[in-house]
């Protein structure tokens, strides 16, 4: 009898990986916040892990090439759909639509949850390391 990891884990493997990702987008922002006319960004989590919530329901396959004359798919993909422009709270003179507290307070709260994460997916690895062990 084989472990699926992907039955076993969930979408949480998945979701640790987007805060990961979400927590660089956060981090350049900060960087950014004196650089004239630079928008913020974000990622949108929900959306993303909703969709990779309904790939894992409906088991969609991946797209992959079958002939190595067809197109290689990822050079296709222009921006991530998930990245998305903040709207600013209030007008710069600058153009610039970082505003450094919102920026700062959403890093620290996604970091909580990326250590939520992080959590969950150990406390699910000594789960299955205890069933292995029979304990």
């Amino acid at each position: 009898m084989s472990i699926n990891f992907s039955k076993a884990l969930g979408i949480h493997e998945q979701a640790l990986g987007f805060r990961a990702q979400r927590a660089e987008v956060l981090a350049n922002n900060i960087a950014n916040a004196d650089t004239p006319h630079y928008k913020a960004r974000d990622l949108d989590f929900a959306s993303v892990l909703s969709a990779q919530a309904d790939q894992q329901a409906h088991k969609q396959p991946l797209m992959q090439r079958t002939n190595s004359q067809h197109f290689d798919v990822e050079p296709l993909q222009l921006a991530d759909p998930s990245l998305r422009f903040r709207n600013p709270h209030h007008a710069s003179i600058d153009q610039n639509s970082v505003d450094l507290q919102v920026e700062q307070s959403t890093y620290a709260e996604n970091s909580v949850q990326f250590q939520a994460s992080f959590t969950l997916l150990n406390n699910k690895f000594k789960g299955l390391m205890t069933a292995l062990r029979g304990d």
